[in-house]
């Protein structure tokens, strides 16, 4: 008797796919608003403390939030909707969040250690119960 079109049955482990799904899409709204914002204060002048005046443009970094956001909220969305490219883009920022966090692991150890745990947490949910989310 072949399953090849049957869908897994699904798991507990859908709550932390949804869980890094709903993340995903706060983290790219705030990637986006926080582009924003660096966009607004390009061409800013700062008064350093030694009476020196520097202008800082932010465009570049705020283009790059913008997108990384965009990126963040659709792979997001797509996530909840089921969707393999989605889990793939997923699973690859999470791990790239895993690295960032180990690089800053003795600025912020309590912090890093969280995030790691929580990534590897939905890259796991992804990797290997990812299938319960596809819709026929």
């Amino acid at each position: 008797m072949a399953t090849h079109g049957a869908h897994p049955a699904r798991t507990g482990w859908v709550g932390w796919i949804y869980f890094g799904a709903i993340v995903m899409v706060a983290a790219g709204i705030v990637q986006v608003v926080n582009g924003l914002i660096a966009m607004a204060e390009s061409g800013t002048t700062y008064l350093l403390p030694s009476g020196m005046a520097v202008q800082v443009g932010f465009a570049g970094v705020g283009i790059s939030f913008l997108v990384m956001g965009a990126v963040l909220a659709v792979a997001g969305i797509g996530v909840m909707s089921g969707k393999t490219w989605a889990r793939a883009v997923a699973i690859t920022l999470a791990a790239l969040s895993v690295l960032g966090n180990i690089a800053f692991f003795a600025a912020y150890p309590v912090w890093s250690a969280i995030v790691i745990a929580l990534d590897l947490v939905v890259i796991y949910a992804l990797v290997a119960h990812g299938r319960e989310l596809r819709h026929g």
